[in-house]
């Protein structure tokens, strides 16, 4: 795990450059650092390395190839890189000479022999990649398939340029920062992210999962393609599903399971696991207990607060597994000083609040191991999230009154003075598929479209034959990376801790959506199949209890002692929204709703976490 960076430019000073936007994702990769100037192209290159696999020297990047073609700044792993090196020396007759034991030294040298769509195509893995042929005077910026590991990249003064984070593209020369205003809308109504291609800045992008951007030199307008593409990939699954039992989807899905956790476990510096108590981790830390030579290292957080504590029941289960567990009990206070570091850790503005206790938990985590696993994406695999069985519910009602008379309905519920609920009542009726009508009852609040300018688009469309397969690709395709994933990574990047995620092997992810949706959700169970490969290895009693999730107690946070100080005093003098970037009145009215019965927190949360990151940036 590793952070980069780069950009395209002639101009003098560019180590000095180059290295002030090193310095800026420090915390990615500690151990070392290292920069490459090409003279003729003046394509720079810049590495931070957090050494994982092959520790020495010879891991070291920026890597040049053995003939001197290509070179390479990557970050992340690539866990079949043994059997890809195994299938070069015997399979295809390419017998490199090997400086050292890295992936990226294998993946360099796949790169050389077979290209770069074809060894994309064959890695497994996550990353961000910046790849330069020399010959070919060509560059390559490439994500992994499920967007793991980020990639920026944009023009600063007509300068391609592009990093790990947003920090070291800020320190660019001449970089504006000017705020890209059409995003806020998104930002106010989908959980408070920015979704990509975008980022909060004009001109400056994200790579998108699976995406390959091709720049010839010198330079040309850069291109992108999806060499893996999530939706086509799932059609292409669910047109040739599993048709085994439901006991062989157990079989199968342990089986590959237990093949991507022990990929991931291969490590030269010390690894351990998340668990949580919750279905998700504990079955990757099964599996690891199955697998491990010793006592596999699991860690926790706990709540004073028993409405959010998780930590009695995980550690039931690490008792029950054998894991050396740690635990850290964290008070208000300690999960509230987390909430000054955001603007920094996340680079643009972010509002899931369960950031504070992944980067606690992840901050526990880096005290005694350099990677951890996590159980991220079981929700989206499996049907997990409460939402996917209340949305069928609520489809079923609604689908059987005809359309027309549902849109009338509908338009004539949200122009009515009827309050949030009957407001979202009248979205919902306008809903024409479950997709639509998720959309809908996520949009909980009519004065979010007045905050930023904007009215509530419902653009949805069918994607699988499935509902409850649409409501989880929907997931997948957007609320995964934009989300759960910046969340992960940037929470364990700040404290330079590795993360990997089993469940988003593609051989898993892939299997889960040939899966019958009954063998995931029956109406009554949620991730059903998963379920039932944990309770071959814990048993049922151990986690049979109502879901928690990993959240804070927002309301009460906003509502008492310094935390409420805080906010109230970047809601009175609310920056983004005097300067014109949300509508003022309209924040003055989210606050006093909010003060008056609690209302809206997390809309709330969303503005407060702009603010902050525009004090901090702006």
């Amino acid at each position: 795990m590793c952070g980069i960076a780069g950009f395209i430019d002639d101009a003098p000073h560019r180590r000095e450059t180059i290295e002030r936007m090193m310095e800026q994702i420090y915390h990615r990769g500690p151990d070392a650092g290292e920069a490459w100037l090409d003279e003729h192209s003046g394509l720079t290159f810049g590495f931070r390395r957090l050494a994982i696999r092959d520790v020495s020297a010879n891991g070291m990047q920026p890597m040049q190839s053995q003939d001197g073609r290509y070179v390479i700044v990557f970050n992340g792993e690539i866990y079949n890189a043994s059997g890809m090196k195994k299938k070069m020396q015997e399979a295809d007759g390419f017998s490199d000479i090997y400086r050292g034991t890295s992936d990226t030294e294998i993946l360099l040298n796949a790169f050389c022999h077979y290209g770069v769509l074809p060894t994309l195509q064959m890695a497994k893995g996550m990353f961000g990649i910046a790849l330069y042929d020399r010959q070919e005077k060509t560059l390559y910026l490439m994500r992994d398939r499920y967007g793991e590991k980020p990639v920026f990249y944009g023009r600063i003064h007509g300068k391609f340029v592009f990093a790990s984070e947003l920090g070291a593209l800020r320190v660019y020369p001449g970089f504006a920062g000017k705020i890209r205003r059409d995003v806020l809308p998104a930002y106010m109504k989908y959980y408070g992210y920015v979704p990509a291609p975008a980022t909060i800045y004009e001109g400056i992008y994200k790579l998108l999962p699976g995406q390959l951007l091709t720049l010839h030199l010198p330079e040309d307008k850069e291109k992108t393609e999806l060499y893996y593409d999530i939706v086509k990939e799932m059609q292409k699954v669910q047109r040739q599903p599993f048709t085994g039992t439901f006991e062989e989807a157990v079989d199968a899905l342990e089986d590959r399971l237990t093949k991507s956790v022990q990929d991931m476990m291969v490590s030269d510096v010390p690894l351990g696991a998340y668990l949580s108590g919750g279905t998700d981790s504990a079955s990757v830390v099964a599996m690891m207990t199955k697998l491990a030579k010793g006592r596999v290292k699991t860690f926790s957080i706990g709540f004073d607060d028993k409405k959010y504590d998780e930590a009695p029941e995980a550690k039931a289960i690490a008792e029950h597994l054998g894991t050396e567990h740690f635990e850290q009990y964290v008070s208000e206070k300690e999960l509230q000083d987390v909430i000054p570091k955001i603007p920094k850790i996340y680079g643009e503005p972010f509002a899931d609040s369960s950031q504070i206790p992944t980067y606690l938990v992840s901050r526990l985590a880096k005290s005694q191991v350099t990677v951890s696993l996590s159980g991220d994406a079981g929700d989206e695999l499996f049907c997990g999230y409460i939402t996917y069985p209340k949305m069928q519910k609520l489809w079923n009602h609604i689908k059987g009154v005809p359309a027309a008379l549902r849109g009338g309905l509908g338009k004539a519920a949200c122009a009515l003075p009827l309050g949030q609920r009957g407001y979202r009542g009248g979205l919902c009726l306008q809903a024409r598929n479950i997709l639509e009508l998720k959309e809908a009852v996520d949009h909980t609040d009519p004065l979010v479209d007045k905050l930023a300018f904007s009215g509530m688009p419902i653009t949805q469309e069918r994607i699988l034959s499935d509902e409850m397969a649409d409501l989880q690709l929907l997931d997948l395709r957007d609320y995964l990376h934009n989300d759960i994933l910046v969340k992960v990574d940037r929470a364990g990047m700040a404290v330079s801790l590795e993360n990997r995620i089993p469940l988003l092997d593609p051989a898993v992810a892939e299997f889960a959506f040939s899966l019958p949706t009954e063998y995931k959700y029956d109406g009554i169970t949620t991730k059903k199949v998963l379920k039932e490969v944990l309770y071959r290895h814990v048993p049922k009693e151990l986690m049979e209890r109502p879901k928690k999730g990993f959240a804070v107690p927002l309301t009460k946070w906003l509502t008492e002692g310094h935390t409420a100080q805080w906010a109230e005093e970047l809601m009175r003098d609310c920056r983004v929204a005097r300067e014109g970037y949300l509508d003022s009145k309209s924040v003055e009215i989210l606050w006093r709703n909010f003060r008056k019965n609690g209302a809206s927190s997390r809309i709330v949360w969303n503005v407060l976490m702009l603010e902050q990151w525009y004090r901090e940036f702006q």
